[in-house]
Parts: structure tokens; C-alpha cells; sequence
């Protein structure tokens, strides 16, 4: 993996860049769908090149590792293979699922033993496992094995559980350096960033990470509860840390105003399953606020349902049909809504990028912001 920084601007920490793969150049700052089971739930692959403009998606290893499998992946060729989706992807370590699983997993040393939440199954992932399936799933991006602490989460346990995921780095390193990948492409691991919301682990955490000296970086173990104003702090304190010649991937974020406000701060690479899942319940995002489809005060009216999207089924729909479907509780309601939100999200990181390269980000994004927080 390569990465070309291209443009700083000058009144923020904001960058815009070019990350190249073995499936296709990405443009940042970058917005990743998240497909957790090889698909970005009701999106058509077609859907997602072509309307949504997406340049990379997610994969999620605990979810592939259970279904279809590993067996079945590696018989289809890996996933891009088995999902027809042949620009890049990226793949998370499962790390937040065994997290999210608290009741049903056992962390130790030598890995985490879980209970699947399919069949009650036992299972257990340690690094090195971990880094055999995801050369199997075989995305150009994988992500090292780490644990993610809860918010709030006690000095002790997060300075406990950094120093394991760090010890954990070092054994995915070592698994991953002396293996090969498996369909004929080079594959880029990527370590994590954690210590809570504790500034002195954070940067701990940070310089640790950047010494593995990997193509680029990411933070983890952010918005998981802690204020907004936690997650800015602890961005951009980790940013003033990792080295600006590789990307920074900030996982599991956010909202459109916390992509904005991340990107200021020197973020490169965001992934979030808020775009589709607020859709599935008729929250859309637009440039001029937000929208609840389910609300009475749409139903006659027959305006589309955001005329400035660059998503023509947005263009195409009205506001009233599109609350209708909600009302019937219609499939196609959750697809035309999800599509709207992905292509919002996209043309988001998109402008920003134009802006960067144009100089005037910061003065953009503090007038975006006010918009896209506004309830319509």
C-alpha cells in the first residue's frame, strides 16, 4: 500500500491524499460502507460503484468467519471474488464484536474464546488465528487483533488491556510477516491505537504503534459512548502522534458532523454503520439537515426527497412516497433510504476534499457543520 499526501490546509490539521492498492487508488479523506457479512446491507454492489461512488468497503471477520466460513470463502476465491466487489476492501479483526459480546466471551492472554451469537457455538480467536482468516477473507486492508475498551472504563483495565493489544500487535506482526497472501495480491496490515480516554495511554499507545513503523495507522476505542468532546481531544492528540506520511483510519465514526470535525484534525480513512441503519429507520442525512421520514409533516410532500443529493434516486423520489413506504413497512423504503445516506456520505468527504485542495476547509467545514446538525 502506498500513500501520497497531496494537500494540507492551512487552517487546520485537514489533508487530502491518494492511497494506493492492489484493487484501486482511494481518494481521501474517505468515507468505507460498512459490510459486515459481505454486504452493505440492501445495496447492490452496482449500487455502491456507480450511485453511491464508493471506493472502498468493509468486511467484518468475526461475522465472515461464522458465515459462510472460512472453507467457503477460500473455495470462492476470498471476497472480493465471492461478493463481486473488485475495488478495495478492508477487514476488521472482529476485536469490536468480541468486545460488544461481553457476556459471552473470555479474554485471556493467548486470545479471546467466545460463544458465537448464531448457535451458542464455542469458538476462539487468538492473533495469530486471526490473521490466518483475514488472509483468507483477503482484503487489501486487515486490521491487527486488539481488544476495545468500554466507556467509562476504570485507568487500570485500559492500561492493562493496551498493553495486551500491543503485545497482541506484535504477535499479528510476526504471524502476518511469515505468511504469504493467497490470491496473488499484497495485503497491508494495519495496528490499532487504544487507551480509553486517558491521555497518557493514548499516547503511549500512539508511540508504540507508529514504532511498528506499518503503512499506516489506526485509532480505535472511540465512540463507544465517551462525549463528543472526548473523541476530539483524543483525535487529536493520537494525530499530533502517528507520522504524517501514512493514513490515520479513526474506526467506527460517526456523524456527519463527526467526520467533518476528525477530518480537521488529521483524519484520512472513517467507517460507521450509521449512514444505513438510521436509514432503516428514516433518518436521512442532507446537506440542509437532517430529515425523519416517518413523520406526519411529510406525507404530502411531493418535493424529492433532496434535489441537491448526487444520488439520482434521491432526485427521483418524493418525500411523500418515500414516508409512504416507511408507513407499509416496504423493503424498498430501507434501500432508497440507505442509498441516499451512502451517497450523502460520500459526497460529504468528497467536498472536503475539494476544499482542501482548494484552501478554504476550515471556513467550509464550520458552516457545514451548523447545517448538517440542523433537524428538518
Amino acid at each position: 500500500m502506498k500513500f501520497d499526501l497531496q494537500h494540507t490546509d492551512p487552517n487546520s490539521s485537514a489533508r487530502a491524499g491518494v492511497i494506493e492498492t492492489a484493487h484501486g487508488k482511494i481518494e481521501t479523506p474517505i468515507f468505507m460502507p460498512v459490510g459486515t457479512a459481505a454486504t452493505v446491507k440492501g445495496v447492490h454492489q452496482h449500487e455502491l460503484e456507480n450511485e453511491v461512488k464508493a471506493q472502498i468497503i468493509l468486511g467484518n471477520t468475526y461475522h465472515l468467519y461464522l458465515r459462510p466460513g472460512m472453507e467457503i470463502l477460500e473455495k470462492g476465491g476470498g471476497l472480493h471474488q465471492f461478493n463481486g466487489w473488485n475495488k478495495p476492501m478492508l477487514t476488521d479483526s472482529g476485536g469490536y464484536q468480541v468486545y460488544s459480546l461481553s457476556s459471552q466471551r473470555k479474554i485471556k492472554e493467548e486470545g479471546v474464546t467466545f460463544k458465537s451469537h448464531i448457535d451458542g457455538s464455542k469458538h476462539f480467536f487468538s492473533p495469530e488465528g486471526v490473521m490466518d482468516i483475514q488472509r483468507t477473507i483477503g482484503a487489501d486492508i486487515i486490521m491487527a487483533f486488539d481488544e476495545c475498551t468500554p466507556y467509562p472504563c476504570e485507568y487500570k483495565y485500559a492500561k492493562k488491556s493496551m498493553e495486551m493489544t500491543h503485545r497482541w500487535l506484535k504477535r499479528c506482526c510476526d504471524r502476518f510477516d511469515s505468511t504469504p497472501p493467497k490470491y496473488g495480491f499484497e495485503q497491508t496490515l494495519v495496528p490499532i491505537v487504544q487507551g480509553s480516554t486517558y491521555k497518557d495511554l493514548r499516547i503511549q499507545s500512539a508511540e508504540k504503534i507508529a514504532s511498528f513503523d506499518r503503512p499506516a495507522n489506526a485509532i480505535g476505542g472511540l465512540a463507544v459512548g465517551e462525549p463528543a468532546e472526548e473523541l476530539y481531544r483524543t483525535t487529536e492528540l493520537v494525530c499530533g502522534i502517528l507520522p504524517k506520511e501514512k493514513p490515520r483510519y479513526l474506526m467506527g465514526v460517526g456523524t456527519p458532523e463527526n467526520l467533518l470535525e476528525c477530518i480537521a484534525l488529521g483524519i484520512d480513512m472513517f467507517d460507521c454503520v450509521m449512514p444505513t441503519r438510521n436509514a432503516r429507520h428514516g433518518h436521512l442525512f442532507t446537506s440542509k439537515g437532517i430529515l425523519n421520514m416517518k413523520n406526519a409533516k411529510w406525507k404530502d410532500n411531493f418535493s424529492v426527497i433532496d434535489e441537491d443529493s448526487s444520488c439520482s434516486t434521491s432526485r427521483f423520489y418524493t418525500k411523500a412516497y418515500l414516508r409512504h413506504l416507511f408507513q407499509c413497512k416496504e423493503l424498498l423504503a430501507s434501500q432508497i433510504a440507505s442509498l441516499h445516506n451512502l451517497s450523502f456520505y460520500l459526497w460529504l468527504v468528497g467536498e472536503a476534499r475539494k476544499h482542501i485542495i482548494a484552501g478554504d476547509f476550515y471556513d467550509w467545514k464550520k458552516e457545514m457543520v451548523v447545517n448538517v446538525t440542523r433537524r428538518l
